[in-house]
């Protein structure tokens, strides 16, 4: 026997499990079954697609045991799947081969009430959940094709040993490996003192309808059964066998025959979520192609929406055979938040990773689904404004709802649905009715409140022809911004866009149907602002005189100097060249590594506020240089941009106040 040490991070989560999460520990079951699923479509899958497995006899079953005695109480998940070697033991019952796997702990630790059943099924370390409920688990595995068995044993502390079994021993006979074309695992529970219910026949048949009854392999129920007398005396009793899921795949069924409970209870098996789904869309497609897509949308998004190694959340069959779930291009990566089930009749069952790659009938599967899923989000959408055209007080519940699901919808994925409108460019109109932004309407300012570009346009004024938005990293800031005096004293709208990709997404769009999208911290987006051309002329010749004394008390910190036309209370304001990156760009270039790009801004004055003003009968060079600098750095910290030297800011007004 040999002994091994957890990983770190194992150790971390099993203390956790053990001494905190206890809210609801029914969920082990689930997390046990449902690796006990995947084995099974590990094989499967394997006997079409390697020649190494081509002759392993299957017969996929799941078979749950339980033995209640006073001394004790021991729960079993056995299954005839692809089952483990050594190797396969210390690899995924030893170590977390996740990244992110330290985050993912904390903030399990911070929330360990709120989010702990979510959490770690979609982890990937369902299997650790049963020691919530067990003091001692014990796995005996044998391999498909091989003639090894091994038993695994740990009481969930800082260690777990591996034991060889011989095919005569015990356990090995107990669960049937001692055959030699026997495979698959038994997970063997000794359960807790506070667990012992567990060891029920009605407790596991309850908790297998409730959270395993879509999984589409049998799922068998052994127990012993008394036997009495028509007086009621116990007169022997009798082993059974009974299966206590339906084993269809729920995707398969008519929508017609199936309820909500059946789609959420189907999505908990496949998504590992203790919570109903947002939304669903199911579809049956024959004709040139037949095939079936079951799509989820979560409640949350998921832990790892933006991680580089994140998990695809669909699942590939080929005629309800599993395929993959580890395929990202089943559906583009701005939609890597959806979960669900891609079953086609037409793909060969033996497709290599590399034919799905390039497979013309998965390609036209993923076209449709898209189309479809992105067809579900523009009417959800729909439906919620439809619901807040009504008065508040007036709404029916389902009004009500329709609002809610759409907020929780753009909380959670509006950022990554704003991706598509770079990577998607086939979809990109549809994807920009779905997007929405905050903005300077009070319909757009609020938390809970978002505007779309239809609705801005619908808003426009009749002289207006582009649409405003202003980028940046802060609401608040953005908000504030002297940026949006002029637009705000024209009454143009001005959409506030504060996340981190939109100051690459949105230029990238260019138009939306006829209107021209202008950043209004862009140079050249100020032309609609009704500035009378010949007197804007006058004031630029008598600015010269200051622009040029503020331009060489820069020097080449900036790109220009310029009198503005949209300032009128504030002293300056920064904005970037038509034809450079933003100021938001370069910061996400340096969080990158990538230096030397050095956008350098356009400084804005307005020649009518009193500092700038003061600058005009002076030649005092330390001073035009403390009010320059002074001018260009509280613009660039009011842009959000990061002062270079603050030291010097400082400095400078020190100077002026001395």
């Amino acid at each position: 026997m040999a002994t091994y040490q957890f990983q770190t991070e194992v150790n971390q989560l099993l203390k956790l499990i053990i001494h905190s999460m206890y809210s609801n520990k029914d969920i082990f079951l689930r997390e046990i079954v449902s690796n006990a699923s995947d084995a099974l479509d590990k094989l499967n899958y394997l006997t079409v697609s390697d020649a190494s497995y081509k002759n392993v006899k299957t017969d996929p079953r799941i078979d749950i045991t339980f033995e209640d005695s006073d001394k004790v109480k021991i729960l079993t998940v056995k299954d005839s799947g692809i089952g483990m070697d050594e190797a396969d033991l210390n690899n995924n019952l030893g170590t977390i081969a996740r990244s992110g796997t330290k985050a993912f702990i904390e903030r399990i630790a911070e929330d360990k009430n709120a989010g702990e059943s979510n959490l770690i099924g979609q982890f990937g370390v369902g299997f650790y959940s049963a020691f919530m409920a067990a003091k001692e688990i014990n796995v005996i595995t044998r391999k498909a094709g091989s003639d090894k068995i091994f038993k695994w044993t740990s009481d969930g502390t800082n260690s777990y040993s591996i034991e060889e079994l011989g095919a005569d021993s015990e356990l090995a006979k107990k669960y049937g490996f001692d055959a030699a074309d026997s495979h698959g695992s038994a997970i063997e529970m000794h359960l807790n003192d506070d667990s012992k219910e567990y060891a029920s026949r009605w407790k596991i048949e309850e908790l297998i309808k409730r959270y395993s009854d879509h999984i589409a392999f049998p799922i068998y129920l052994h127990y012993t059964q008394n036997k009495y007398d028509d007086k009621g005396n116990v007169t022997g009793s009798e082993n059974k066998i009974d299966q206590v899921n339906s084993a269809s795949a729920l995707w398969k069924r008519s929508k017609s025959e199936l309820k909500a409970e059946d789609y959420n209870d189907f999505y908990k098996t496949i998504s590992h979520d203790s919570t109903d789904p947002l939304h669903y869309v199911h579809t049956h497609a024959e004709g040139t192609q037949e095939y079936t897509t079951l799509f989820y949308v979560p409640q949350n998004a998921p832990f790892d929406m933006y991680q580089a190694d994140y998990q695809s959340g669909v699942k590939l069959y080929v005629k309800r055979v599993f395929i993959t779930d580890d395929d990202r291009e089943l559906l583009p990566s701005y939609l890597r938040f959806v979960r669900g089930i891609i079953d086609s009749e037409d793909l060969p069952l033996n497709v290599s990773r590399e034919i799905l790659q390039q497979n013309r009938i998965l390609d036209a599967i993923k076209k449709a689904s898209v189309k479809k899923l992105l067809s579900e989000f523009k009417k959800m959408g729909e439906d919620a404004d439809k619901a807040r055209a009504v008065e508040e007080g007036k709404r029916t519940d389902e009004e009500k709802a329709s609002i809610e699901k759409w907020v929780k919808f753009v909380k959670n994925f509006n950022r990554p649905m704003k991706e598509g409108l770079y990577s998607d460019y086939a979809n990109r109109e549809e994807i920009s009715e779905i997007v929405r932004f905050k903005s300077t309407d009070e319909s757009g300012t609020g938390d809970d409140k978002w505007t779309s570009f239809a609705d801005y346009v619908s808003r426009m004024k009749s002289e207006q022809k582009s649409i405003y938005y202003i980028t940046g990293t802060d609401e608040a800031n953005l908000r504030a911004s002297p940026l949006l005096e002029a637009y705000k004293k024209k009454g143009f709208e001005v959409l506030i866009m504060a996340d981190d990709i939109d100051d690459i997404v949105i230029p990238s769009l260019m138009k939306y149907k006829d209107y021209d999208l202008k950043a209004v911290n862009r140079a050249g987006s100020d032309d609609e602002l009704g500035v009378d051309k010949d007197e804007a002329k006058k004031k630029e010749e008598a600015f010269k005189p200051v622009q040029e004394k503020i331009k060489k008390a820069l020097g080449d910190r900036v790109k220009d100097v310029v009198l503005s036309k949209r300032l009128s209370d504030s002293p300056s304001c920064v904005v970037v060249d038509e034809n450079d990156p933003g100021l938001q760009m370069e910061r996400m270039m340096k969080a990158m590594g990538q230096t030397g790009i050095g956008v350098k801004p356009i400084l804005e004055i307005n020649g009518d506020h009193a500092i700038v003003k003061s600058l005009e009968s002076t030649t005092d060079e330390s001073r035009i240089a403390n009010v320059s600098e002074i001018l260009l750095d509280q613009a660039l910290l009011i842009s959000g941009a990061e002062l270079k030297n603050p030291n010097e800011f400082v400095k400078a007004m020190n100077a002026l106040l001395a």
